[in-house]
């Protein structure tokens, strides 16, 4: 995902003395916040605005120009009750990494104008591309616009690329100096352990990592309340037994609860939801990496062919519709990045709940299937400040 990234001149850890007055005076205003006080210009011969300083602070004197610049943006971020710019989540999967970000449409001329150069032109990379070296993809067709998150007004966009590819992504944020932005990263998935010590080392950023299964049910949640666009997040397939008469439609799920919700990605889960805070896992199973030709072509034909076997005995409709009778759920939701555009998993899953139950379960989709983990890790990072 790093390629293109990497052929731009990183940006500098931070300013020479001369340039760091108006660099401290922009990052005032950095997470595009606006001013709602007069400001100092912060170091450069007078003394910073009184509203700006907190007594548990350390002076601006001490410490780095990266240093500098991050404490000035806790301090306005914590006044604000909002984390400072850029806003993402992330969920590290065994094949895939997930990556939502937060695109502010309301940035006034003034806050334009003081946006320091990196956290500008991360913003312009992300949003002007469609792919990102050889395997980063921004999933455009699933971009939720005129969203408000926190107060502001922009754009949720959601991008994938491999899980082997999360070294070269490391070192990108290395090389623009994201750390001078945040010092944390909110991520979910077995991938925020498995990277954890790469992201300290190499871009002196912290992990603070989320439950998987929090994540995922909240991230949920959250889309489907905001919906997709003004149509609704949730489907099904009407008439699943009969191939021509079979096709796509809506599906209100404003009142979701109890429901199985069956997450497939690399593995299984499948937890019966009771609230937003009242869940369990019912059962699962792991299938291994054998969608990855890398992993395929590192194992023994015998180890495939277990693989193989594992995932046509584990039918999934079939286990799916024993929990849901066992839990008295009658609404199953499926969800996770092995049905991103795999209309034919979805159409035989449908099939197999609507046929095994005699029509009184149905199999419902969502639009942004495997992304509510980093839109839940998303919804974390916005309670949280860089203070804490």
């Amino acid at each position: 995902m790093g390629e293109q990234l990497r052929a731009q001149p990183a940006a500098p850890a931070g300013p020479p003395p001369a340039a760091s007055c108006s660099l401290l005076g922009g990052l005032l205003q950095n997470g595009f916040h606006p001013a709602s006080q007069p400001l100092s210009n912060g170091g450069c011969g007078e003394a910073p605005h009184p509203l700006l300083l907190r007594p548990e602070l350390p002076p601006l004197g001490h410490g780095s120009p990266a240093k500098k610049c991050r404490l000035r943006r806790r301090m306005d971020s914590g006044r604000r009750h909002r984390p400072p710019f850029p806003w993402f989540g992330m969920d590290i999967g065994g094949t895939l990494v997930k990556l939502v970000y937060f695109e502010p449409k309301d940035i006034t001329a003034e806050e334009e104008q003081e946006e320091v150069e990196n956290l500008k032109s991360i913003r312009k990379y992300l949003t002007s591309n469609t792919a990102y070296g050889k395997t980063g993809i921004r999933d455009v067709h699933l971009e939720l616009k005129n969203l408000t998150m926190c107060g502001r007004k922009g754009n949720l966009h959601f991008i994938r690329f491999p899980s082997c590819a999360m070294h070269r992504f490391i070192q990108m944020g290395s090389e623009k100096n994201f750390s001078s932005l945040h010092t944390t990263l909110c991520a979910t998935g077995g991938g925020a352990y498995k990277f954890e010590e790469d992201f300290r080392t190499i871009a002196d950023l912290q992990l603070h990592k989320l439950d998987e299964l929090d994540c995922l049910i909240q991230g949920l949640l959250y889309v489907d309340s905001v919906g997709f666009n003004g149509q609704p997040e949730c489907y099904y397939f009407e008439n699943p037994t009969d191939p021509e008469q079979c096709q796509k439609k809506p599906y209100c799920l404003d009142n979701p609860y109890p429901m199985l919700l069956v997450n497939i990605g690399s593995g299984v889960s499948i937890l019966a939801v009771y609230s937003k805070d009242n869940y369990k896992r019912v059962t699962g199973s792991s299938f291994g990496h054998m969608m990855s030709k890398e992993k395929r072509d590192s194992i023994s034909k015998e180890d495939l062919a277990r693989a193989t076997l594992v995932t046509i005995t584990n039918n999934i409709g079939s286990i799916a519709r024993m929990c849901a009778l066992n839990e008295n759920i009658d609404k199953v939701v499926f969800v996770g990045n092995f049905l991103r555009i795999n209309m034919i998993s979805m159409k035989v899953l449908a099939y197999a709940m609507d046929y095994w139950s005699k029509g009184q379960l149905k199999a419902l989709f969502l639009e942004h299937e495997g992304y509510f983990g980093a839109v839940g890790a998303l919804l974390e990072l916005l309670k949280m400040t860089d203070d804490q």
